[in-house]
């Protein structure tokens, strides 16, 4: 039976300014979205080149490059993902010529961070209408070729079903929902069993061993669940180099 694939959204955010970077990761992140960010146009066209990317928040003044040219470049590539322009400058101009290059929307520093979340939301839900093969949800994540579809509680590597027990698949969930942060021994047995935690106990590490087994993976040199000795375990997207 055909089965649609879901996956993380990637935001490229590209600002020179550190806290307002930074600032806009913070909150995007809450909303579950996985960010690129960028300080340097280089780091962003690297980006572009290598990664999918879904939406992209680009500054207008940064560096020797700027957003309309790195905008330009999206364009000119075939990619039709919504570009938001980040501007520090009330100009009638520089917004017509945005749009005319292809931005799909604009904002004015300074900014409510609330704002341009709502705004990003309001562009994937656009794109996503209009672009059918593209879609996402909060039920299922994709990382690296591991599918977790939390609904269904069905797990696929590689579209290949993997034979997880009840308490190995929310393992996985529970790690994939707090993708590249560590996750302790005592919190992720707390989650899942939903019981106290003993430092004696190594049920954890029992399931973690036979969850790689299950993944084709190794401890010593982990794809998906990586060991971060004497703090847990996080499973990270990898980024192309």
């Amino acid at each position: 039976m055909y089965q649609v694939r879901w996956r993380i959204v990637n935001i490229l955010v590209l600002d020179d300014e550190v806290e307002v970077a930074d600032l806009v990761e913070v909150y995007l992140k809450n909303e579950n979205y996985n960010i690129l960010k960028c300080y340097t146009p280089e780091s962003a066209i690297h980006y572009i080149k290598n990664e999918t990317i879904d939406l992209a928040i680009l500054d207008v003044m940064v560096g020797t490059i700027s957003g309309f040219e790195i905008l330009h470049d999206i364009r000119e590539s075939g990619h039709t993902y919504p570009v938001i322009m980040l501007t520090a400058k009330i100009d009638d101009q520089d917004k017509i010529k945005g749009l005319t290059l292809g931005a799909d929307d604009y904002i004015t520093k300074p900014f409510n961070p609330l704002e341009l979340v709502a705004r990003v939301k309001s562009a994937i839900r656009r794109y996503t209408k209009y672009n059918k093969s593209e879609q996402f949800s909060e039920d299922e994540i994709v990382i690296d070729g591991l599918s977790i579809n939390e609904s269904t509680h069905k797990c696929y590597l590689y579209d290949n079903e993997i034979d997880f027990t009840p308490i190995e698949f929310d393992i996985v969930l529970y790690l994939a929902k707090n993708l590249n942060h560590v996750v302790s021994s005592e919190e992720l047995f707390e989650a899942v069993w939903k019981e106290k935690y003993y430092d004696s106990n190594n049920t954890v590490m029992v399931h973690i061993r036979r969850i790689r087994e299950k993944l084709n993976d190794t401890s010593k040199k982990p794809k998906f669940i990586k060991t971060v000795w004497g703090v847990g375990y996080k499973i990270e997207h990898i980024r192309n180099k």
